[in-house]
């Protein structure tokens, strides 16, 4: 159902692929920024961008369940860090490899920005995924 490609000619990604197929019929969730709040909309981990990115992930794996999907089904991630330091967006991209997202690999943008949408929040992150047939599910 996927066919995740990394180009023979280009730099090999260490942890991504450079592109994701999927087969036409397929369905597919785009998902809203994951942002880390909790449940009540508090900010989770202030100051810590690693602590924000778990809380990020597990959100994001919430949206993913409500949609019949997981972590394992996705195809693209849009991955933002308040930082132009590289060793803040490496420790956050450690997060997200360790939490199953680069288990395909699936493509992936690293980006350092100025500012997110909550006072404090210095990580979020977008995805698409393909939902899986009932069957199909791991």
């Amino acid at each position: 159902m996927i066919r995740r490609v990394s180009v023979p000619v280009l730099f090999p990604p260490p942890t991504y692929s450079h592109a994701s197929v999927v087969e036409a019929g397929t369905r597919l969730a785009f998902l809203a920024g994951a942002v880390p709040l909790d449940a009540d909309g508090q900010l989770v981990g202030a100051g810590d961008p690693v602590r924000q990115a778990e809380q990020v992930l597990a959100n994001l794996g919430e949206q993913l369940r409500a949609v019949g999907s997981d972590l394992g089904h996705v195809v693209a991630t849009d991955v933002y860090v308040v930082s132009s330091e590289t060793a803040v967006l490496s420790a956050v991209w450690e997060v997200v490899e360790a939490s199953g997202l680069s288990a395909g690999p699936h493509s992936s943008t690293l980006v350092g920005v100025a500012c997110l949408g909550y006072s404090g929040q210095l990580v979020e992150i977008t995805a698409t995924a393909v939902v899986p047939d009932e069957g199909t599910r791991a």
